[in-house]
């Protein structure tokens, strides 16, 4: 049966989940969790929880899912030392440094690829199976098909069945980084999309803000697919949310109704969705929490106290006397899996008047009360006129119980050996001038552009005939694989036809385009979406065929500048960022695809670019503003290539920014930005 993962943000937290029952959990220490606002667990926290799991059989995956820099990658090693000493049962992660580590440290320390790494295809499961992971924690926007074909590929999943969700696509969101330097990817979300938004500049809506998902009614499907772990979503709720999902997803799972009611009481936006199950996306998913919700949990919150008031039973325990006048007691206490240990008490004395028997000793040892042990075969090796009292039977009892929290925690816990090593980081011998490379969404706009200065045209696969009809230079052309895709037979074999036109390129947004490139035998770029950010992940891409990368637009200049790359590296240098990654559209739930004139506004006024891609199934979010780095050329000269984004610009605007690149001037732009290469993000 598939395991109900529960969210831990803190001690009390943990202690609800496990009264309530659940089979593992999930829970971050003080550095790299993707929930930083969180408590979060230090080191004794941290060994606390773990015997506290293992005793009860329950797994502790830790959450080491931040983006990671050079200068934190000591810190990164000492957290994966303390894990394995402790005897964490895997990592969660998404910085692609860390599978390296493991696999030269620590192999056999099982991790699992965060949602963060936007994992939701054939290909990118394959990807970080090939990489080592253990796990997939698939995207949150897919519907059951896809989920089911996943599963069957040979690696487990792990599927968000309840809880809060993004608008943005997990690890493509980038809303506040870009607007308030809180990193998403760094545990630091300040949670923009539950501002004001909408797509009728003025109107005061909530068009970025979705209901909490819950699959609840549908954890049975989920566990015949064969799923391995149904994640519930939370490490920032309170106690009360946690053991209410627990207790429904423990019910749905043993074929009991769950109590909808008083989950959607405890935390809700106005209900709850189902729509990415069932992939009808649009209006019903969308809400907002009201007065009405905040006062319903509280009158809900003493009714789910009672969840967790007692302690939920694990285990079974089988308990055998030793009582021989003039001889130590001993008990032995076995659990249902063969886990035995044995404690011994005072001399036994001879009976005055009623001797020990069965029935009684059976009463006595059956008192497990607030432990985690509920009673099964009770046995004894009694002399006639054996005799103990009541007090030291029951001390017998409780000692042994607790040497069998012991010793099932000890055989729960495998501890993984870390070898410390170092990581001989190349770096490539940097080209004698820099390269400027292009993405555009339509080529007509490169019609009689001069291309002689590009080194790479960046187009859509389906473009490539027309590019070539053009008289573009083959050798010059790379597809650019789609950020998200519900069809990727569809894509791969868009990519194809271009691969049979002469296009040799593939621009990897995400991890399933480096297999896809090797299955086609494609050379590879990495764009932004796998979000680099230190040398050891720009290792781990080229082990992986890439031959360039494109940083992360997340960090200072001069923090990119250190990264050591054994390939060539290159910076998102123009265009509109991209905020946010979406499969919901917020302008079509509000005023329809008819009305749409592409403009997202927020509570100040601003206006924010859609750049719609509704036939591939998604949307992109952009900033109001265009970055413009041509001027300041000498800042990010470590670069080997720039990479200009175009999306609505005319051939002549085109060819403007261009020609302002290569000459190193300011674009005639009023409202422009330099993004967060100079500002960084907290």
């Amino acid at each position: 049966m598939a395991e109900v993962l529960s969210p831990c943000g803190g001690y009390e937290t943990l202690i609800a989940a496990l009264k309530t029952g659940t089979d593992a959990v999930y829970l971050g220490s003080k550095r790299f969790s993707a929930r930083a606002s969180a408590h979060n667990f230090d080191e004794g926290e941290l060994e606390r929880a773990v015997y506290e799991c293992h005793l009860r059989g329950v797994k502790l995956y830790q959450a080491i899912n931040t983006v990671v820099t050079d200068d934190e990658l000591p810190q990164l090693f000492d957290e994966l030392k303390t894990a394995c000493k402790l005897g964490v049962d895997g990592i969660i992660t998404q910085d692609l440094s860390l599978p390296l580590i493991v696999s030269k440290c620590c192999p056999g320390l099982p991790i699992h690829s965060s949602t963060q790494m936007t994992v939701h295809s054939r290909a990118g499961v394959l990807a970080v199976k090939a990489l080592g992971f253990s796990r997939a924690v698939l995207a949150r926007e897919l519907p059951k098909d896809i989920i089911s074909r996943l599963t069957a590929l040979g690696i487990e999943t792990e599927v968000f069945v309840h809880g809060a969700l993004c608008m943005s696509v997990s690890g493509q969101c980038y809303m506040s980084a870009v607007i308030g330097q809180r990193s998403a990817n760094r545990g630091m979300c300040a949670q923009a999309c539950r501002l004001p938004a909408s797509a009728v500049k003025g109107q005061e809506r909530y068009d970025l803000s979705l209901k909490d998902m819950s699959y609840i009614p549908y954890l049975k499907e989920l566990d015949e697919m064969g799923v391995s772990s149904l994640k519930i979503e939370g490490r920032m709720k309170r106690p009360e949310y946690v053991a209410a999902a627990c207790d429904a997803c423990n019910k749905a799972l043993c074929g009991e109704k769950p109590d909808m009611k008083t989950l959607e009481d405890v935390f809700s936006r106005g209900g709850f969705t189902d729509g990415y199950y069932y992939h009808k996306t649009g209006k019903a998913m969308f809400g907002t929490r009201t007065k009405e919700n905040v006062k319903a949990a509280n009158e809900a919150f003493p009714k789910i106290h009672e969840l967790y008031r007692a302690q939920h039973k694990y285990a079974r325990v089988s308990f055998c006397l030793y009582a021989h006048e003039g001889e130590e007691a001993r008990l032995t206490a076995s659990d249902q899996n063969g886990v035995s240990v044995t404690v011994t008490g005072d001399i036994v004395q001879t009976a005055l008047n009623r001797p020990l028997d069965t029935e009684y000793i059976q009463k006595q040892l059956s008192k497990l009360g607030d432990t985690i042990y509920e009673p099964d075969k009770v046995s004894a090796d009694l002399s006639k006129s054996a005799m103990i009292a009541a007090s030291a039977l029951n001390a017998l009892r409780r000692e042994a119980c607790v040497e069998l929290d012991k010793a099932r925690a000890g055989v729960n816990t495998k501890v993984y050996e870390f070898s410390p090593c170092n990581f001989e980081t190349k770096t490539h011998k940097k080209a004698a001038s820099q390269q400027l490379r292009i993405f555009v969404s339509d080529v007509k706009r490169l019609e009689n552009a001069d291309m002689s200065d590009i080194s790479l045209i960046c187009i859509l696969p389906g473009q490539a005939e027309k590019a070539l009809k053009m008289g573009l230079d083959v050798k010059k052309l790379a597809v650019v694989g789609e950020r998200f895709t519900f069809d990727e037979d569809e894509e791969i074999s868009r990519i194809r036809s271009a691969k049979a036109l002469g296009v040799s390129r593939l621009i990897a947004t995400n991890i399933a385009h480096l297999q896809i490139a090797r299955e086609l035998d494609m050379s590879v770029s990495a764009d932004f979406g796998l979000n680099v950010t230190n040398s050891l992940s720009a290792m781990q891409l080229a082990k992986m065929g890439a031959e360039d990368i494109t940083l992360s637009f997340e960090l200072k200049a001069a923090k990119l500048q250190k990264i050591s790359s054994p390939i060539p590296v290159g910076i998102f240098a123009y265009g509109r960022l991209p905020l946010m990654l979406t499969v919901n559209c917020p302008i079509r739930q509000e005023i329809g695809c008819k009305g749409c004139k592409k403009e997202l506004f927020d509570r100040t006024g601003r206006a924010f670019r859609i750049k719609c891609s509704k036939q591939k199934g998604y949307v992109e979010i952009l900033n109001s503003e265009k970055l413009v780095m041509s001027d300041k050329l000498k800042d990010i000269s470590f670069a080997d290539f720039l990479s200009l984004y175009f999306t609505d610009e005319s051939a002549q605007e085109i060819a403007a920014v261009i020609r302002a690149y290569k000459e190193g001037t300011a674009l005639n732009e009023k409202n422009i930005t330099r993004g967060l290469y100079y500002r960084g993000i907290i």
